[in-house]
């Protein structure tokens, strides 16, 4: 609990600090902690951290990852502007990758106006959740970050169908 309460408001290092220390006191570390570790190294931009606690998580501790770690990690390696990892995980991933998985990387693409990669990205939201505005906001965002001002007004007209 004290893991997850660093990583959500913003203290990654507190976070990983005590999860060294559970570590060292011989505490099993369960799901909910790598998850909590993942969005600490996520939101404070630790992508090496991240990696390496994912690849523990599965190798040392034989925790299997869902699909919330998996977003968390798409998260990791979209922000770092890592989109084609991103996109390699999700291809990879053991689990079906819902409308959030994408999500992730749609933002990801928002942030580096990969518009390309956005288009393909938002077509699996919109199969996937087709009720849910977000990712036609987001595409939209990308269009008009890259001055694409006739997609725009695409994106706008899809979403009021």
């Amino acid at each position: 609990a004290m893991i997850a309460a660093y990583a959500q408001n913003g203290h990654a290092r507190e976070a990983l600090q005590l999860f060294r220390q559970m570590e060292l006191e011989r505490v099993q570390p369960n799901e909910t902690t790598f998850l909590s570790i993942l969005h600490a190294c996520s939101h404070a931009g630790l992508l090496d951290e991240g990696r390496q606690y994912f690849v523990s998580m599965i190798g040392d501790h034989g925790i299997v990852p869902t699909a919330e770690h998996y977003v968390c990690m798409i998260d990791l390696l979209g922000r770092a502007g890592r989109l084609d990892e991103a996109d390699d995980l999700i291809n990879n991933m053991h689990v079906q990758p819902h409308s959030v998985t994408w999500m992730a990387l749609l933002a990801a693409c928002r942030i580096h106006r990969d518009f390309e990669r956005g288009e393909q990205v938002a077509e699996h939201v919109f199969e996937l959740d087709p009720k849910n505005s977000s990712p036609y906001v987001l595409l939209s965002n990308i269009y008009a970050a890259t001055g694409r001002w006739n997609e725009v007004a695409e994106v706008r007209k899809m979403m009021e169908d």
